[in-house]
């Protein structure tokens, strides 16, 4: 199983909380975020790691010189900004698997990432997204699928009182999705996955797996808290 992190975040609306640092090195109880979504990745048996890197990219190389984890790591510089779907096209370039699974570096939702997979493949989907259902949200947009988990259309954010959102978990088919005519520098949400729902062959996998996105200072320090009991081994 061949995973990318998008890890180039800049963080801006926790700047003023952490400084100038990438999101993913963001400190929870003293350690990275990162390292806490790599304990994730091991423990749903990820062989190889693929960092897409971007905003201070050395932060994140010499913490990664002084890690030991079970799988390979490599990673990708960004030397101008891409957007997500840059980074994602960049990394994508050095997997070997043709179905790879792109997680967000700030986001932890701790989907089964086999099982995701599995359903990736039974639906013959060229991506497939981790959703979540979120209750009373106005932070994120809107993913609506048909009974078989076919996604028909994304909507922009809006309070809802419930709904099913984009949980930053992927899995792309490589070949299909290099069969697109893409930019190099471009957003994975706007310019692919909206670009081209209509061709119906994206697909949502729920999951009611634990779910928090620390990209706001309020959610950042709620993981402070919650991840003490989730990563108490």
């Amino acid at each position: 199983m061949e995973c990318i992190v998008l890890a180039g975040g800049l963080g801006t609306r926790l700047q003023g909380v952490i400084g100038a640092y990438p999101k993913c090195m963001a400190p929870v109880n003293g350690l990275p975020f990162l390292h806490y979504l790599f304990v994730y990745l091991e423990k749903q048996q990820c062989n190889r790691v693929i960092l897409s890197l971007g905003f201070k990219h050395e932060v994140i190389t010499q913490w990664l010189d002084t890690q030991d984890w079970p799988f390979e790591i490599d990673y990708v510089i960004e030397v101008e900004p891409l957007g997500t779907g840059g980074g994602i096209q960049l990394a994508l370039e050095q997997a070997a698997e043709n179905d790879v699974l792109v997680l967000n570096g700030d986001t932890m939702f701790m989907v089964d990432l086999a099982a995701m997979l599995t359903f990736h493949r039974e639906q013959k989907a060229e991506t497939t997204l981790a959703l979540k259902e979120m209750h009373a949200f106005d932070r994120y947009g809107i993913v609506h699928t048909d009974d078989a988990g076919q996604i028909i259309s994304f909507e922009e954010k809006k309070y809802m009182e419930s709904g099913l959102i984009n949980g930053g978990i992927y899995t792309i088919n490589k070949m299909a999705f290099f069969g697109k005519e893409l930019l190099k520098r471009f957003s994975f949400e706007k310019q692919y996955l909206e670009l081209f729902v209509a061709e119906k062959q994206f697909y949502g996998y729920r999951s009611e797996s634990y779910f928090i996105d620390i990209g706001i200072p309020e959610d950042y320090h709620r993981a402070q808290q919650d991840f003490k009991t989730i990563f108490e081994d």
